[in-house]
Protein backbone atom coordinates (compact mmCIF):
# COMPACT_ATOMS: atom_id res chain seq x y z
CA UNK A 1 0.00 0.00 0.00
CA UNK A 2 1.39 3.39 -1.05
CA UNK A 3 1.41 5.87 1.80
CA UNK A 4 -0.05 9.28 1.01
CA UNK A 5 2.51 12.09 0.95
CA UNK A 6 1.44 14.58 3.60
CA UNK A 7 4.04 17.19 2.63
CA UNK A 8 2.54 20.46 1.41
CA UNK A 9 4.53 23.10 -0.51
CA UNK A 10 3.99 26.27 1.50
CA UNK A 11 5.10 29.84 0.92
CA UNK A 12 4.95 32.35 3.77
CA UNK A 13 4.82 36.07 2.99
CA UNK A 14 6.49 38.11 5.71
CA UNK A 15 9.12 37.07 8.26
CA UNK A 16 8.07 38.91 11.39
CA UNK A 17 6.78 37.20 14.51
CA UNK A 18 3.76 35.73 12.74
CA UNK A 19 5.27 34.73 9.41
CA UNK A 20 8.69 33.46 10.47
CA UNK A 21 7.43 31.44 13.44
CA UNK A 22 4.69 29.90 11.30
CA UNK A 23 7.11 29.05 8.49
CA UNK A 24 9.68 27.47 10.78
CA UNK A 25 7.02 25.42 12.58
CA UNK A 26 5.48 24.22 9.29
CA UNK A 27 8.95 23.04 8.23
CA UNK A 28 9.45 21.36 11.59
CA UNK A 29 6.27 19.37 10.92
CA UNK A 30 7.56 18.14 7.58
CA UNK A 31 6.27 20.64 5.03
CA UNK A 32 8.42 22.28 2.34
CA UNK A 33 8.47 25.97 3.24
CA UNK A 34 9.73 29.11 1.53
CA UNK A 35 9.71 32.37 3.48
CA UNK A 36 9.50 35.58 1.46
CA UNK A 37 10.79 38.96 2.59
CA UNK A 38 11.68 42.15 0.71
CA UNK A 39 14.85 42.72 2.76
CA UNK A 40 17.87 41.00 1.16
CA UNK A 41 20.04 41.41 4.27
CA UNK A 42 17.34 39.81 6.39
CA UNK A 43 17.10 36.89 3.96
CA UNK A 44 20.87 36.37 4.08
CA UNK A 45 20.77 36.47 7.88
CA UNK A 46 18.05 33.81 7.98
CA UNK A 47 19.88 31.65 5.44
CA UNK A 48 22.88 31.68 7.79
CA UNK A 49 20.65 30.42 10.60
CA UNK A 50 20.32 33.72 12.44
CA UNK A 51 16.89 34.91 13.53
CA UNK A 52 16.05 38.60 12.96
CA UNK A 53 13.85 38.54 16.08
CA UNK A 54 14.57 37.37 19.60
CA UNK A 55 12.35 34.40 20.33
CA UNK A 56 13.18 31.40 22.49
CA UNK A 57 13.86 28.23 20.49
CA UNK A 58 13.33 29.87 17.09
CA UNK A 59 16.93 30.07 15.95
CA UNK A 60 17.61 26.43 16.85
CA UNK A 61 14.62 25.26 14.78
CA UNK A 62 15.68 27.51 11.89
CA UNK A 63 19.14 25.96 11.83
CA UNK A 64 17.72 22.44 12.10
CA UNK A 65 15.27 22.88 9.22
CA UNK A 66 17.69 24.89 7.09
CA UNK A 67 19.96 21.84 7.29
CA UNK A 68 17.20 19.41 6.28
CA UNK A 69 16.41 21.49 3.18
CA UNK A 70 12.77 21.95 4.19
CA UNK A 71 13.17 25.67 4.94
CA UNK A 72 14.13 28.28 2.35
CA UNK A 73 14.25 32.09 2.21
CA UNK A 74 14.01 34.44 -0.75
CA UNK A 75 13.19 37.93 -1.98
CA UNK A 76 11.95 36.49 -5.28
CA UNK A 77 8.24 36.35 -4.55
CA UNK A 78 7.33 35.42 -8.13
CA UNK A 79 9.15 32.09 -8.01
CA UNK A 80 8.00 31.48 -4.43
CA UNK A 81 4.32 32.02 -5.24
CA UNK A 82 4.02 30.49 -8.69
CA UNK A 83 3.78 26.81 -7.74
CA UNK A 84 2.90 26.89 -4.05
CA UNK A 85 0.08 24.67 -2.79
CA UNK A 86 -0.69 27.22 -0.07
CA UNK A 87 0.47 30.76 0.56
CA UNK A 88 0.27 32.10 4.10
CA UNK A 89 0.18 35.88 4.52
CA UNK A 90 1.87 36.98 7.74
CA UNK A 91 2.67 40.63 7.06
CA UNK A 92 1.97 43.45 9.49
CA UNK A 93 -1.32 45.32 9.84
CA UNK A 94 -0.11 48.32 11.86
CA UNK A 95 -2.41 50.71 13.61
CA UNK A 96 -3.33 53.93 11.80
CA UNK A 97 -3.90 57.25 13.62
CA UNK A 98 -7.68 56.67 13.74
CA UNK A 99 -7.24 53.19 15.24
CA UNK A 100 -8.03 51.30 12.05
CA UNK A 101 -5.72 48.61 10.66
CA UNK A 102 -3.38 49.51 7.82
CA UNK A 103 -4.03 46.86 5.16
CA UNK A 104 -1.58 48.18 2.56
CA UNK A 105 0.91 45.34 3.14
CA UNK A 106 -1.88 42.78 2.78
CA UNK A 107 -2.92 44.45 -0.49
CA UNK A 108 0.63 44.48 -1.86
CA UNK A 109 1.15 40.79 -1.18
CA UNK A 110 -2.31 39.91 -2.54
CA UNK A 111 -1.57 41.62 -5.86
CA UNK A 112 1.84 39.94 -6.07
CA UNK A 113 0.17 36.58 -5.52
CA UNK A 114 -2.46 37.30 -8.17
CA UNK A 115 0.18 38.19 -10.75
CA UNK A 116 2.49 35.26 -9.91
CA UNK A 117 0.48 32.08 -9.23
CA UNK A 118 0.51 29.50 -12.01
CA UNK A 119 -1.62 26.79 -10.40
CA UNK A 120 -4.65 26.45 -8.15
CA UNK A 121 -3.74 27.73 -4.71
CA UNK A 122 -5.09 28.29 -1.22
CA UNK A 123 -4.22 31.71 0.20
CA UNK A 124 -4.33 31.80 3.99
CA UNK A 125 -4.36 35.06 5.93
CA UNK A 126 -2.64 34.68 9.31
CA UNK A 127 -2.32 38.43 9.86
CA UNK A 128 -4.85 40.00 12.21
CA UNK A 129 -7.36 41.76 9.98
CA UNK A 130 -10.77 43.44 10.49
CA UNK A 131 -13.82 41.25 10.02
CA UNK A 132 -14.65 41.00 6.33
CA UNK A 133 -11.10 41.60 5.09
CA UNK A 134 -10.66 38.06 3.77
CA UNK A 135 -13.69 38.52 1.53
CA UNK A 136 -12.01 41.60 0.06
CA UNK A 137 -8.65 39.82 -0.27
CA UNK A 138 -10.25 37.00 -2.26
CA UNK A 139 -12.00 39.43 -4.61
CA UNK A 140 -8.85 41.56 -4.91
CA UNK A 141 -6.74 38.56 -5.92
CA UNK A 142 -9.32 37.40 -8.44
CA UNK A 143 -9.50 40.92 -9.91
CA UNK A 144 -5.77 40.90 -10.61
CA UNK A 145 -5.27 37.25 -11.65
CA UNK A 146 -3.22 36.93 -14.82
CA UNK A 147 -3.80 33.20 -15.33
CA UNK A 148 -6.79 30.88 -15.37
CA UNK A 149 -6.32 29.34 -11.91
CA UNK A 150 -8.58 28.82 -8.94
CA UNK A 151 -7.80 30.83 -5.81
CA UNK A 152 -9.54 30.47 -2.47
CA UNK A 153 -8.83 32.55 0.62
CA UNK A 154 -8.99 31.22 4.18
CA UNK A 155 -8.55 32.81 7.59
CA UNK A 156 -6.15 31.22 10.06
CA UNK A 157 -5.44 33.68 12.89
CA UNK A 158 -2.47 33.13 15.18
CA UNK A 159 -2.64 33.09 18.96
CA UNK A 160 1.04 33.07 19.84
CA UNK A 161 2.50 35.12 22.66
CA UNK A 162 5.84 36.82 22.16
CA UNK A 163 8.45 35.12 24.26
CA UNK A 164 6.77 31.72 23.84
CA UNK A 165 5.77 31.91 20.17
CA UNK A 166 7.38 28.65 19.04
CA UNK A 167 5.86 26.67 21.90
CA UNK A 168 2.49 28.35 21.38
CA UNK A 169 2.50 27.35 17.71
CA UNK A 170 3.60 23.75 18.16
CA UNK A 171 1.44 23.17 21.25
CA UNK A 172 -1.54 25.45 20.61
CA UNK A 173 -4.75 24.96 22.57
CA UNK A 174 -6.56 24.93 19.22
CA UNK A 175 -6.16 25.84 15.57
CA UNK A 176 -8.80 28.22 14.20
CA UNK A 177 -9.56 27.92 10.49
CA UNK A 178 -12.11 30.00 8.63
CA UNK A 179 -13.14 28.80 5.19
CA UNK A 180 -16.00 29.14 2.71
CA UNK A 181 -15.72 25.73 1.06
CA UNK A 182 -15.16 22.10 2.04
CA UNK A 183 -12.18 21.96 -0.32
CA UNK A 184 -10.39 24.85 1.40
CA UNK A 185 -11.22 23.37 4.80
CA UNK A 186 -9.75 20.01 3.78
CA UNK A 187 -6.53 21.62 2.51
CA UNK A 188 -5.99 23.53 5.74
CA UNK A 189 -6.72 20.47 7.84
CA UNK A 190 -4.13 18.52 5.83
CA UNK A 191 -1.53 21.22 6.54
CA UNK A 192 -2.23 21.09 10.26
CA UNK A 193 -2.71 17.33 10.55
CA UNK A 194 0.96 16.70 11.56
CA UNK A 195 0.54 19.09 14.51
CA UNK A 196 -2.01 16.77 16.14
CA UNK A 197 -3.94 19.68 17.65
CA UNK A 198 -7.68 20.36 17.99
CA UNK A 199 -9.06 22.24 14.98
CA UNK A 200 -12.03 24.59 15.21
CA UNK A 201 -13.49 25.09 11.74
CA UNK A 202 -15.77 28.11 11.20
CA UNK A 203 -16.57 30.55 8.41
CA UNK A 204 -14.09 33.27 7.52
CA UNK A 205 -15.74 36.17 9.30
CA UNK A 206 -16.14 34.18 12.50
CA UNK A 207 -12.45 33.27 12.42
CA UNK A 208 -11.51 36.92 12.00
CA UNK A 209 -13.74 37.87 14.93
CA UNK A 210 -12.41 35.07 17.16
CA UNK A 211 -8.94 36.61 16.95
CA UNK A 212 -10.11 40.05 18.02
CA UNK A 213 -12.53 38.70 20.63
CA UNK A 214 -9.76 36.65 22.29
CA UNK A 215 -7.12 39.37 22.35
CA UNK A 216 -9.52 42.05 23.50
CA UNK A 217 -10.90 39.82 26.26
CA UNK A 218 -7.38 39.33 27.61
CA UNK A 219 -6.73 43.06 27.38
CA UNK A 220 -9.97 43.65 29.28
CA UNK A 221 -8.84 41.21 31.96
CA UNK A 222 -5.51 42.99 32.39
CA UNK A 223 -7.10 46.44 32.55
CA UNK A 224 -9.72 45.19 35.00
CA UNK A 225 -7.03 43.87 37.34
CA UNK A 226 -5.10 47.13 37.08
CA UNK A 227 -8.26 49.06 37.89
CA UNK A 228 -8.86 46.83 40.92
CA UNK A 229 -5.19 47.24 41.92
CA UNK A 230 -5.56 51.01 41.92
CA UNK A 231 -8.60 50.69 44.17
CA UNK A 232 -6.71 48.25 46.42
CA UNK A 233 -4.12 50.94 47.11
CA UNK A 234 -6.84 53.35 48.19
CA UNK A 235 -8.67 50.95 50.50
CA UNK A 236 -5.69 49.05 51.92
CA UNK A 237 -6.15 45.70 50.15
CA UNK A 238 -3.34 43.69 48.50
CA UNK A 239 -3.85 42.96 44.78
CA UNK A 240 -1.62 39.86 44.96
CA UNK A 241 -3.85 38.36 47.63
CA UNK A 242 -6.95 39.38 45.71
CA UNK A 243 -5.60 37.78 42.51
CA UNK A 244 -4.73 34.57 44.35
CA UNK A 245 -8.24 34.34 45.70
CA UNK A 246 -9.72 34.94 42.26
CA UNK A 247 -7.43 32.41 40.56
CA UNK A 248 -9.12 29.42 42.18
CA UNK A 249 -12.41 30.29 40.51
CA UNK A 250 -12.57 28.13 37.39
CA UNK A 251 -14.89 30.65 35.76
CA UNK A 252 -12.12 33.27 35.97
CA UNK A 253 -8.91 31.29 35.61
CA UNK A 254 -5.43 31.99 36.94
CA UNK A 255 -3.87 33.72 33.92
CA UNK A 256 -3.70 37.45 33.18
CA UNK A 257 -4.45 38.42 36.77
CA UNK A 258 -1.13 40.16 37.43
CA UNK A 259 -1.41 43.88 38.04
CA UNK A 260 1.25 46.18 36.63
CA UNK A 261 1.94 49.18 34.43
CA UNK A 262 -0.28 48.06 31.59
CA UNK A 263 -0.10 45.89 28.50
CA UNK A 264 2.05 46.54 25.44
CA UNK A 265 3.34 44.62 22.45
CA UNK A 266 2.15 44.16 18.91
CA UNK A 267 -1.32 42.77 19.62
CA UNK A 268 -3.35 44.07 22.53
CA UNK A 269 -2.94 47.83 21.95
CA UNK A 270 -3.52 47.53 18.21
CA UNK A 271 -6.34 45.01 18.38
CA UNK A 272 -8.36 46.83 21.04
CA UNK A 273 -8.24 50.02 19.00
CA UNK A 274 -9.04 48.17 15.77
CA UNK A 275 -12.11 46.47 17.25
CA UNK A 276 -13.23 49.76 18.76
CA UNK A 277 -12.89 51.35 15.31
CA UNK A 278 -14.76 48.48 13.63
CA UNK A 279 -17.63 48.87 16.07
CA UNK A 280 -17.78 52.62 15.47
CA UNK A 281 -17.84 52.09 11.71
CA UNK A 282 -20.86 49.86 12.21
CA UNK A 283 -22.68 52.33 14.42
CA UNK A 284 -21.95 50.56 17.71
CA UNK A 285 -19.92 51.43 20.82
CA UNK A 286 -17.89 48.71 22.53
CA UNK A 287 -17.91 50.40 25.92
CA UNK A 288 -15.96 47.64 27.65
CA UNK A 289 -13.13 47.77 25.10
CA UNK A 290 -13.08 51.57 25.23
CA UNK A 291 -12.68 51.35 29.00
CA UNK A 292 -9.78 48.89 28.66
CA UNK A 293 -7.98 51.24 26.27
CA UNK A 294 -8.46 54.22 28.61
CA UNK A 295 -7.37 52.34 31.74
CA UNK A 296 -4.25 51.03 30.01
CA UNK A 297 -3.24 54.46 28.73
CA UNK A 298 -3.37 55.89 32.25
CA UNK A 299 -1.74 52.86 33.88
CA UNK A 300 1.48 53.06 31.88
CA UNK A 301 2.71 56.23 33.58
CA UNK A 302 1.12 55.67 36.99
CA UNK A 303 4.46 55.09 38.73
CA UNK A 304 6.12 58.09 37.08
CA UNK A 305 3.40 60.38 38.41
CA UNK A 306 3.56 58.70 41.82
CA UNK A 307 7.33 59.29 41.87
CA UNK A 308 6.86 62.89 40.71
CA UNK A 309 4.75 63.52 43.80
CA UNK A 310 7.53 62.08 45.96
CA UNK A 311 10.43 63.98 44.34
CA UNK A 312 10.87 67.74 43.95
CA UNK A 313 12.49 67.21 40.57
CA UNK A 314 14.18 64.60 38.33
CA UNK A 315 16.63 67.21 37.04
CA UNK A 316 20.21 65.87 37.23
CA UNK A 317 19.11 62.78 39.19
CA UNK A 318 20.56 59.40 38.28
CA UNK A 319 17.57 57.22 37.41
CA UNK A 320 17.97 53.46 37.02
CA UNK A 321 15.56 51.90 34.53
CA UNK A 322 15.42 48.12 34.73
CA UNK A 323 13.68 46.48 31.76
CA UNK A 324 12.80 48.07 28.43
CA UNK A 325 10.93 45.35 26.50
CA UNK A 326 7.16 45.29 26.88
CA UNK A 327 7.49 41.85 28.50
CA UNK A 328 10.21 39.35 29.36
CA UNK A 329 11.31 36.91 26.67
CA UNK A 330 11.24 39.35 23.75
CA UNK A 331 13.14 42.34 22.36
CA UNK A 332 9.89 43.93 21.15
CA UNK A 333 9.29 47.52 22.26
CA UNK A 334 5.95 48.14 20.61
CA UNK A 335 3.73 50.01 23.09
CA UNK A 336 6.19 49.17 25.89
CA UNK A 337 5.51 51.17 29.09
CA UNK A 338 9.22 51.99 29.23
CA UNK A 339 8.86 54.22 26.17
CA UNK A 340 6.29 56.53 27.77
CA UNK A 341 8.17 56.71 31.04
CA UNK A 342 11.63 57.27 29.58
CA UNK A 343 10.27 60.11 27.46
CA UNK A 344 8.75 61.79 30.53
CA UNK A 345 11.95 61.27 32.51
CA UNK A 346 14.09 62.79 29.75
CA UNK A 347 11.76 65.77 29.47
CA UNK A 348 12.16 66.17 33.23
CA UNK A 349 15.96 66.29 32.99
CA UNK A 350 16.76 62.82 34.36
CA UNK A 351 20.12 61.13 33.79
CA UNK A 352 18.92 57.62 32.89
CA UNK A 353 20.95 54.41 33.16
CA UNK A 354 18.97 51.70 31.39
CA UNK A 355 19.35 47.92 31.49
CA UNK A 356 17.67 45.22 29.42
CA UNK A 357 19.27 41.85 28.54
CA UNK A 358 18.00 41.81 24.92
CA UNK A 359 16.01 44.95 24.03
CA UNK A 360 18.64 47.63 24.61
CA UNK A 361 19.80 47.69 20.98
CA UNK A 362 16.25 48.24 19.76
CA UNK A 363 15.75 50.96 22.37
CA UNK A 364 18.90 52.73 21.16
CA UNK A 365 17.25 53.15 17.75
CA UNK A 366 14.55 55.26 19.42
CA UNK A 367 16.73 56.86 22.08
CA UNK A 368 20.41 57.00 21.03
CA UNK A 369 22.89 57.10 23.88
CA UNK A 370 23.68 60.57 25.16
CA UNK A 371 21.90 63.88 25.68
CA UNK A 372 18.17 63.89 24.76
CA UNK A 373 15.66 66.61 25.63
CA UNK A 374 16.72 68.04 29.00
CA UNK A 375 18.16 64.74 30.19
CA UNK A 376 20.44 61.95 29.00
CA UNK A 377 20.33 58.18 28.58
CA UNK A 378 23.07 55.58 28.96
CA UNK A 379 22.89 51.80 28.42
CA UNK A 380 24.58 49.40 30.82
CA UNK A 381 25.35 45.69 30.79
CA UNK A 382 24.12 44.72 34.26
CA UNK A 383 21.40 45.79 36.70
CA UNK A 384 24.13 46.56 39.23
CA UNK A 385 25.66 49.18 36.90
CA UNK A 386 22.29 50.86 36.54
CA UNK A 387 21.73 50.90 40.31
CA UNK A 388 25.21 52.13 41.24
CA UNK A 389 24.76 55.57 42.82
CA UNK A 390 21.17 55.90 41.56
CA UNK A 391 18.72 58.23 43.25
CA UNK A 392 15.65 56.33 42.10
CA UNK A 393 14.87 53.08 40.26
CA UNK A 394 11.97 52.14 37.97
CA UNK A 395 11.25 48.51 36.99
CA UNK A 396 9.25 47.98 33.77
CA UNK A 397 10.00 44.38 32.70
CA UNK A 398 10.01 41.17 34.76
CA UNK A 399 13.25 39.68 33.39
CA UNK A 400 14.82 36.85 35.40
CA UNK A 401 17.99 38.91 35.77
CA UNK A 402 15.95 41.62 37.48
CA UNK A 403 13.98 39.19 39.63
CA UNK A 404 17.29 37.76 40.83
CA UNK A 405 18.42 41.03 42.42
CA UNK A 406 18.60 40.68 46.20
CA UNK A 407 16.63 43.42 48.00
CA UNK A 408 19.81 44.30 49.88
CA UNK A 409 21.45 45.21 46.57
CA UNK A 410 19.20 48.25 46.16
CA UNK A 411 20.23 49.51 49.60
CA UNK A 412 23.90 48.76 48.96
CA UNK A 413 24.21 50.21 45.46
CA UNK A 414 21.80 53.14 45.35
CA UNK A 415 22.50 56.56 46.82
CA UNK A 416 18.81 56.73 47.71
CA UNK A 417 17.20 53.24 47.91
CA UNK A 418 13.92 54.32 46.29
CA UNK A 419 12.28 51.75 43.99
CA UNK A 420 9.12 51.95 41.86
CA UNK A 421 8.27 48.44 40.69
CA UNK A 422 5.82 48.26 37.78
CA UNK A 423 5.72 44.45 37.80
CA UNK A 424 5.31 43.68 41.52
CA UNK A 425 8.45 41.54 41.45
CA UNK A 426 9.59 41.98 45.02
CA UNK A 427 8.09 41.23 48.40
CA UNK A 428 7.03 44.36 50.26
CA UNK A 429 8.27 42.87 53.54
CA UNK A 430 11.65 41.85 52.08
CA UNK A 431 12.24 45.30 50.62
CA UNK A 432 11.22 46.98 53.87
CA UNK A 433 13.53 44.72 55.88
CA UNK A 434 16.37 45.60 53.49
CA UNK A 435 15.82 49.30 54.14
CA UNK A 436 14.37 50.07 50.69
CA UNK A 437 11.59 52.60 50.14
CA UNK A 438 9.46 50.49 47.80
CA UNK A 439 6.34 51.23 45.76
CA UNK A 440 4.48 48.77 43.57
CA UNK A 441 1.05 48.40 41.99
CA UNK A 442 -2.02 47.71 44.13
CA UNK A 443 -0.09 46.73 47.25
Amino acid sequence: MIQEDKTVKITVAGTGYVGLVAGVCFAEKGHDVTCVDVDENKVKMMESGKSPIYEEGLEELMQKNNATGRLHYTTDYKSAYKDADAIFIGVGTPEQPDGSANLSYIATVSRQIAESVEQDCLVVVKSTVPVGTNDKVEQFIRDFLTRDVKIEVASNPEFLAQGSAVHDTLHAARIIIGTESKEAEAKLKKIYEPFGLPIVSVNRRSAEMIKYACNDFLALKISYMNDIANLCELVGADIDAVAEGMSYDARIGAKFLNAGVGYGGSCFPKDTKALKYLATQNGYRLRTVEAAVDVNAEQKTKLFHKASNRMITFQNLKVAVLGLAFKAGTDDLREAPSLDNVQLLLESGADIYAYDPVAADNFKKKYPEGQIEKGAIHYVQTPEEALDGANICFIFTEWGEIKAIAPEMFKEKMQIPLVYDGRNIFSIEAMKNAGVEYYSIGR
